[in-house]
């Protein structure tokens, strides 16, 4: 099963945000396990940096990137996926084009605390509690 992590996820791990950190870090170890393929777009990979630096600091911020990206895959973001993205039309252009990203690597679950904010996709936007759920319904 392939699935998009969303910006808000991955920053709940790295910064170790309460009450979201735990769900975020089962889903972190699911891919860890290879029970899933996870991706992280590469244009969320730089909103990630900068975000986390202003609390971790620029040297600790890169390390805990690089240690994350062992575990999800940078997903390529190109010149068509930013126009597909534009001709959305969503209110939050980053979302437009994480979503456009997860059609490109056909996942099968974006992972996100935004659900709303993808409800007009065909994706199916969970969050890290609901994708827990469904990985034990499945298993």
């Amino acid at each position: 099963m392939k699935v998009l992590i969303d910006t808000n996820v991955v920053l709940d791990i790295m910064l170790n945000r309460v009450p979201f950190y735990a769900s975020a870090a089962d889903v972190y170890a699911l891919a860890s396990n290879n029970v899933i393929t996870g991706f992280i777009s590469a244009s969320a990979i730089t909103d990630i940096f900068f975000i986390a630096k202003g609390t971790l600091g620029k040297k600790t911020t890169k390390e805990a990137l690089k240690r994350l990206l062992q575990t999800f895959k940078p997903a390529t973001v190109t010149d068509s996926h930013i126009y597909q993205a534009l001709n959305l039309n969503w209110e939050d252009f980053e979302d437009s084009v994480q979503y456009v990203v997860g059609e490109n690597f056909s996942v099968d679950y974006i992972i996100t605390r935004n659900i709303n904010d993808y409800a007009s996709g065909s994706i199916p936007a969970v969050t890290p509690e609901q994708f827990i759920q469904v990985i034990a319904i499945d298993a």
